[in-house]
């Protein structure tokens, strides 16, 4: 394009300027591509996080992609360098903060826009200048956490911004690598704004000292009266002003979303970022509603506008249009050739062992040494499965990505860590001799080509599990070995869901808060742009959707997507050549100070970045403090991967799993699990492997289940499509359940390699290439000879469960804890729940826990500032117990479950044991008065004598100075007073202790758990008045039968199922044993709501059996047990008996008098579905993610799912 009909946007926010942009990047690409542009710039403010999808975006719609940044510069004389400048409160430099307390957002700073150009130089430059904006950042947190007062730092500033010193670094030389734009937030342009054209021409002028010919004055017109941004009076004064002083000048819309009609969803993110609502009284802060990716025709426009205005000649409008496109001509970086996206960069060599030695020598020669140690190298199928896997190793040149992840494997073993491998990984021979995989490959039969092929073009990815709690240990372990200009975490942005929406919008509406708060919980956790569909579909959602919420819903939907902020990820870890600081901005994180790339696990795939995935998983920390306990406690070192210590095929260990008493179990804890688990009985260690195989959203929609199930106990024949595969399928009773059998069945019935079957495989998740696969295997079987029956019989199978199985060799690397964790927990049950308690691992809370192990006799050793630690620890209670030899262990509380304790704190007291008195303990552990009360009300102080309100008394009389032990008002020690406390025991004071009700009202809102007895223990009378089936004898139900079943919640899921209909799942726990109980979309109407928002329930349902262990209730009706207790002392037995009685209503509080919106999940209406390629639907309402996998669940009381409200 040429003249008028050419236009390139160099100032363009997308929504990874957090709370700022509202669009997405690729959405910009798009639009440019529609509106007839060549390029399109992205600048975000403060970040590059945008780039590389930008750039994909970009490469698809036909675009070029110029690529910059947005940032803040300090107004402020050059300082010494940072290095040379400690950290010194001022009082010229001080945080606002406003005087009713909160937060001040200081945006003060002048702004300017950086485009990268000279390709990998800009590029580097651009990463340069965002990393040192963010190091000024977090050099000015560390000043503000080690000042005494909060007066400021000197030189330093809380948010992104560059000094001068930064500009000089990043215009190096006779050609910045950079074209800077000054627009109406820098320094020049508000020296214009204010009428001040000589100030303006002094602040241009280091500007120009710095950057020369690269400069550039920007011209933005929104519209706006006045002379400040966005108006056409301070555009003309910049056209002019830039004609007067020689420096080129471009126009820009300072584009902040991509679609006109946006200006309401920026002045949100505006509210959210300034936090404050939005005031239509005071239109000057609200966005003008221009600010979209206008095209070329409405720029030319505005331009002749502009130069109008400014007295400027005729062709003015021209070459203010033209310099935009040199400007934009001259910034070329090519994601290929510049950013080298697809490239790989390991680590050096030298730095894995190969300095004096290639790396594929160093690597055979360890795999070498790996196969005389295990054994192996007298085995044929070993050395030739080794030969494979290391040719496909060498021609792909990835020898130094094995040394790489076994160097940190070695390293997480040297700091006592455990760390075992996950995912396909497990199936390589290769990593097996280098210690990164437990499993032997060759014994389970897995393959390396579902790992890595010769066709494929992806890195293999191996992620390594390791204790949580040490998790970032081994990550300085990472930064030690290789060097922080190596390594850095990766970046997970968080992004806007329809709660975090819901609070954003509300908030900026000014909305009342706890409305807010009870719109935002009346949701699942569930995608913003689903806000209205769900409220449409969702029973539970019927009374909010009958109020009337003006613009929220479609503001919320609005944001979806958007990122709100910005997290380091929990697991990725970046390893990269010594040009990984010229390829990433690097920023430092919160808390531990990390350095963090910009870009997303995704991106930084594409841009070449070796991604090595560290997660830290809670069970391997919570099994590692189960045997540190026993050691400490029995002196006996348990290694839980040596077979000796942990035999396989342990009875004790089957008979647990079997029973279906699997809580704390890693992968097999969970209803469905349990459930599975009743119904498969595994016996072995590979039926542990297929059942956890079976349970995913793939295999459940695919119907695998069902058929294994009936082939394995004898229900049904085994049936193989063709007898060739007999041998693949034998071990899953001709039923398809992994990876590994798809490959083989392509293999083995057309004759092509394993390397090409697995990316055939692959290709079967690809609507669009299955008919071209279907007509390869129907041509390649035939040639080989097989009947038509039997290829039509083994495509089916091939096409419905090629896509969804689940990988082998995950499964086995998954089996390995699924076994330690039930053999810790059946031979040494006390430290398996104290690991448990300590690291919170799974999907129940930790009341349930709690509960779990006083059903299977493990005492509850209450809190006791003498006897407890930070960490949950296990003590000898009797030294004879018949089935226990090593006698019966008690199960200690930990002091770190106290609400609003400090880690400081727990420890003080730790260390600090014993204690004689209260006065003692107040006076050495210096507990905060909270604290002591908390303490106190649970019985943690009980041993000083006098009861828990008398204790509660004198904390209030220690906390005023008023005892004898001199503890002033304002901290420990001081003169002596007299006092009503003793010594060593407090006398009584005559106070009517806690009753009952108030102990365990105190032990749930302190320590979140029932510790001393069970809470529905006071309910037991009035559930069997109503006919109630305890837990424990619920087992003796018919199938078919109706029963009532009570208890309190644990969790609620709403997990995929092969029918498509939408399941609530919810687990009751009653004391005796838990409930899993099942509410169908016909009953939702009536019990959704009850449901997701009640703690004790009251179910009425029909006993469902599908197994000797298999046993649930599905819920027909659902009551708040907590109200009909109430009812019951306020009506008698015969009010709740009517209640219980009446037809079935759906309960929604806040629409009792509205009418219902439509519901259409209600019976006779299937509602939508998500149609699968194997015939089967899918709920839109279902969860995907697998229970147990998401945040601990803490304090809670109860765990709900992403599909749950509440």
């Amino acid at each position: 394009m040429t003249g008028l009909n050419a236009f390139t946007h160099l100032h363009t926010a997308s929504g990874f300027s957090m709370r700022y942009g509202a669009a997405h990047p690729e959405r910009l690409a798009e639009r440019a591509a529609e509106r007839g542009m060549d390029a399109v710039a992205l600048t975000d403010r403060d970040t590059l996080a945008g780039a590389i999808r930008f750039a994909t975006a970009c490469a698809e719609a036909g675009v070029r992609p110029v690529f910059g940044v947005d940032l803040a510069v300090r107004d402020e004389p050059p300082q010494p360098p940072r290095s040379q400048q400690p950290p010194q409160p001022s009082a010229h430099h001080r945080p606002r903060t406003p005087v009713r307390g909160g937060a001040f957002v200081d945006e003060s700073a002048p702004r300017a826009v950086f485009l990268a150009r000279d390709g990998a130089r800009g590029w580097a430059a651009l990463c340069g200048l965002v990393s040192a904006a963010h190091a000024n950042t977090a050099h000015a947190n560390t000043a503000h956490t080690n000042t005494a007062h909060a007066s400021g730092t000197a030189g330093a500033s809380p948010r992104p911004e560059l000094t001068r010193e930064d500009l000089a670094a990043a215009a190096p030389g006779i050609r910045a690598p950079l074209h800077v734009l000054l627009g109406p937030g820098s320094e020049p342009g508000r020296a214009l704004a204010a009428g001040r054209p000589d100030r303006a021409a002094r602040l241009l002028a280091p500007w120009r000292e710095m950057f020369g010919d690269a400069l550039r004055l920007e011209a933005v017109c929104h519209g706006r009266t006045g002379t400040g941004p966005g108006s056409l009076r301070l555009a003309a004064r910049t056209a002019g002003f830039a004609a007067d002083q020689g420096v080129p000048a471009v126009l820009s819309n300072a584009v902040r979303y991509a679609d006109p009609g946006q200006g309401p969803v920026a002045d949100v993110l505006d509210a959210a970022r300034r936090l404050v609502p939005i005031d239509p009284r005071r239109p000057e802060f609200l966005d003008s509603g221009e600010r979209w990716l206008k095209g070329p025709a409405a720029m030319a426009a505005l331009a002749e506008r502009i130069t109008e205005a400014a007295g400027l000649g005729k062709d003015a409008a021209r070459r203010l249009l033209a310099t935009t496109e040199e400007t934009a001509a001259a910034c070329r970086v090519g994601p290929g050739d510049d950013l080298r996206l697809g490239r790989v960069h390991f680590p050096e060599a030298h730095l894995v062992g190969a300095g004096h030695r290639t790396a594929d020598r160093v690597l055979r020669s360890r795999c070498t040494a790996g196969m005389v140690l295990r054994g192996y190298d007298r085995k044929r199928r070993y050395r030739d499965r080794l030969e494979d896997e290391l040719a496909i190793i060498a021609g792909k040149g990835l020898a130094s990505y094995f040394l790489t992840v076994a160097q940190v494997v070695d390293d997480t073993r040297a700091l006592g860590v455990r760390v075992a491998a996950r995912g396909s990984g497990a199936g390589s021979l290769v990593n097996h001799l280098l210690g990164i995989a437990h499993a032997d490959p060759v014994e389970h039969g897995l393959l390396m080509e579902r790992f890595l092929s010769v066709h494929r073009k992806a890195l293999p990815d191996i992620d390594i599990d390791v204790e949580s709690a040490r998790r970032l240990d081994v990550y300085r372990a990472i930064f030690d070995r290789f060097g922080a200009d190596r390594v850095a975490t990766v970046a997970m942005p968080e992004t806007y869901r329809v709660r975090h929406a819901i609070r954003d919008v509300g908030a900026a509406l000014g909305k009342d808060p706890a409305e807010v708060d009870r719109l935002a919980k009346a949701f699942p956790h569930i995608r913003a742009r689903d806000a209205r569909a769900a409220l449409a579909e969702l029973p539970e959602l019927r009374g909010v959707a009958a109020e009337d919420h003006g613009r929220l819903w479609e503001l919320v939907e609005a944001l979806d997507g958007l990122p709100r902020g910005v997290a380091m990820h929990p697991c990725g870890v970046l390893l990269s050549d010594a040009s990984l600081r010229a390829r990433t901005p690097v920023v430092p994180t919160s808390g531990e100070g990390f350095p963090m790339a910009q870009f997303d696990k995704d991106d930084v795939e594409r841009l070449g970045l070796l991604k090595l995935d560290v997660l830290g998983v809670r069970m391997q920390s919570a099994m590692a403090h189960a045997v540190a306990e026993i050691e400490r406690t029995t002196g006996r070192r348990l290694d839980l991967d040596d077979p000796a210590h942990v035999p396989p095929g342990d009875p004790r260990t089957y008979e647990l799993i079997r029973s279906t008493e699997t809580l704390g179990c890693f992968q097999i804890e969970s209803p469905g699990q349990r459930d599975l688990v009743g119904r498969l009985q595994p016996a072995t260690f590979h039926d542990l492997v297929v059942d956890i195989s079976l349970f995913r959203p793939g295999p459940v929609a695919a119907d695998m289940v069902r058929p294994f199930i009936a082939a394995r106990h004898g229900r049904a024949p085994v049936r193989y499509p063709h007898p060739a595969l007999e041998p693949a399928l034998r071990e899953t009773y001709g039923v398809v359940v992994f990876h590994e059998q798809i490959i083989e069945i392509l293999h083995v019935m057309t004759g092509c390699d394993r390397h090409f079957a697995d990316e055939t495989r692959r290709a079967l998740s690809d609507p669009q290439l299955v008919g071209r696969v279907r007509a390869w295997f129907g041509r390649e079987a035939a040639k080989l000879g097989r009947s038509p029956e039997s290829v039509r019989r083994t495509w089916e199978i091939v096409e419905a469960f090629g896509s969804y199985g689940f990988c082998k060799a995950h499964a086995v690397a998954f089996a390995v804890p699924t076994y330690q964790s039930a053999w810790l927990k059946a031979h040494h049950p006390a430290a398996f729940y104290a690991g448990l308690l300590t690291h919170d691992p799974g999907m129940y809370p930790k009341r349930l826990l709690l509960a779990d192990a006083r059903r299977r006799g493990v005492p509850i050793l209450p809190l006791d500032v003498n006897r407890s630690g930070t960490a949950y620890s296990i003590e000898l209670v009797s030294d004879v117990a018949e089935g226990w030899p090593d006698g019966v262990w008690g199960l200690r509380m930990a002091l770190s479950d106290v609400q609003g304790i400090t880690g400081a704190e727990a420890a003080r007291i730790a260390e600090g044991r014993p204690y004689t008195s209260l006065p003692d303990l107040w006076q050495r552990a210096r507990p905060a008065r909270p604290v002591a009360e908390r303490l106190a009300r649970v019985g943690a102080l009980d041993a000083f004598g006098g009861n828990r309100r008398d204790l509660l008394l004198h904390i209030a009389e220690l906390h005023h100075g008023q005892g004898r032990y001199g503890h002033s008002r304002h901290g420990r020690g001081g003169v002596d007073q007299p006092t009503l406390i003793d010594s060593v025991r407090a006398e009584p004071i005559g106070l009517p202790d806690l009753d009952a009700e108030e102990r365990l009202g105190a032990e749930l809102g302190v320590l979140g758990m029932d510790t001393s007895r069970h809470l529905m223990s006071d309910h037991r009378t009035f559930l069997a008045e109503l006919g109630v089936v305890p837990a424990r004898r619920l087992r003796d139900a018919r199938h078919g039968e109706t029963v009532l079943v009570a208890g309190a919640k644990a969790a609620t899921q709403t997990p995929p199922v092969r029918s498509g209909r939408r399941v609530i799942f919810t687990t009751l726990d009653d004391g005796t044993g838990l409930v899993d109980c099942a509410f169908f979309d016909d009953s939702h109407p009536a019990c959704a709501h009850t449901v997701f928002h009640s703690w004790l329930l009251l179910v009425r349902g029909v006993v469902q059996r599908r197994g000797p262990r298999s046993l649930s209730v599905v819920g027909a009706a659902a009551w708040d047990l907590a109200r009909l207790t109430r009812l019951r002392a306020e009506g008698g037995l015969e009010a709740v008996a009517s209640v219980l009685a009446a037809p079935a209503v759906p309960v929604a509080p806040a629409a009792l008098a509205a009418p219902a919106a439509p519901v259409a999940s209600a019976a006779g209406d299937p509602g939508r579905r998500i149609h699968l390629p194997t015939g089967y639907a899918m709920h839109p309402w279902a969860d995907l993610q697998p229970a147990g996998e998401g945040t601990p669940t803490g304090r809670k009381l109860w765990h709900a799912s992403p599909g749950s409200a509440g």
